[in-house]
C-alpha cells in the first residue's frame, strides 16, 4: 500500500495464524460511561457490531449516542486468531476495525443505531476512509439476529438511494452474521482511546447526506425489542 498497491483481502491460507491466547488484557470498565466492557452485561441489552473506518472516531459516536451502555472496539471478519494490532493494519489478517455496541433497545433501536453508522463515516469506497487506506477500514455491519440483518439490509437500501440521488456511488458494505466471525477485543490503549488522547486521530467523517428517520419510514420497522440478547463476554 505504501506503493500505492490496492489492499487485496487475504484468504484463509495467506492469513497469519495468531495465537490461541491474546497478549494483553482487557480493561474492565469502560473510561467513559463506568460501564463493564466485556461483561457481564445487564439483562435485556443488545449487542451490534459496526465497522466504519478507524475506530478511534467511530468508538466515539456511539459512546456518545443516548441509549448506548457501553462500548468497546475490535478486530473482526478475518481469519487470525487473537491478532494485533499491527498484524492487523498489515492487511494479512483479513480483520477490519470494528466497535462493538452493547445497548438498550427501550432506549436506542437498533435502526438508530444503524442511521449514526452510516452518516458517520463515506461507505462508497471500498478498502479505505478518506486518507486511511487498507482493508481493515472497509465499512461492515455484523449482524446479531435475522432481525438485525434484515435491518442493516433494508437500511443500506434506503441510504444507497438518497447517496444516488445525491450524486454519490455504489455503496461497499458488506452486511453478514457475526455467527463465525470472532470480535477480538483490541488492545488496552485503543479502548476508549480518544476519551484519553482528547486531540488525538480521528479519520471519521461522514458524506453529509442524511438517513431518513427510522421512525419516518418503512426500512425501520422490522426491529422489535430482544431479539439480539447480549453477550457476557466480547468474544
Amino acid at each position: 500500500m505504501i506503493f500505492g498497491r490496492t489492499p487485496v483481502l487475504p484468504t484463509p491460507e495467506e492469513a497469519l495464524k495468531g495465537r490461541e491466547t491474546p497478549e494483553f488484557e482487557v480493561p474492565s470498565r469502560h473510561t467513559v460511561l463506568g460501564t463493564a466492557l466485556q461483561g457481564p452485561y445487564p439483562e435485556g441489552l443488545e449487542v451490534a457490531d459496526f465497522a466504519l473506518g478507524c475506530f478511534w472516531g467511530a468508538e466515539r459516536k456511539f459512546w456518545q449516542t443516548p441509549g448506548v451502555w457501553t462500548t468497546l472496539v475490535g478486530y473482526q471478519g478475518g481469519f487470525t486468531k487473537n491478532p494485533a494490532y499491527e498484524e492487523v493494519c498489515s492487511g494479512l489478517t483479513g480483520h477490519t476495525e470494528v466497535v462493538r455496541v452493547v445497548f438498550d433497545p427501550a432506549k436506542v433501536t437498533y435502526a438508530e443505531l444503524l442511521k449514526v453508522f452510516w452518516e458517520s463515516h463515506n461507505p462508497t469506497q471500498g478498502f479505505r476512509q478518506g486518507n486511511d487506506v487498507g482493508t481493515q477500514y472497509r465499512s461492515a455491519v455484523y449482524t446479531h439476529s435475522p432481525v438485525q440483518e434484515e435491518t442493516a439490509a433494508a437500511s443500506r437500501e434506503a441510504y444507497q438511494q438518497v447517496l444516488t440521488a445525491a450524486g454519490l456511488g455504489e455503496i461497499t458494505t458488506t452486511v453478514l452474521p457475526a455467527e463465525g466471525r470472532a470480535f477480538w477485543p483490541a488492545e488496552p490503549y485503543h479502548q476508549q482511546y480518544l476519551d484519553k488522547n482528547p486531540d488525538g486521530y480521528c479519520g471519521i467523517g461522514g458524506t453529509g447526506v442524511e438517513l431518513a428517520s427510522p421512525s419516518e419510514t418503512n426500512w425501520g420497522r422490522a426491529c422489535p425489542t430482544g431479539i439480539a440478547p447480549a453477550p457476557e463476554a466480547a468474544q
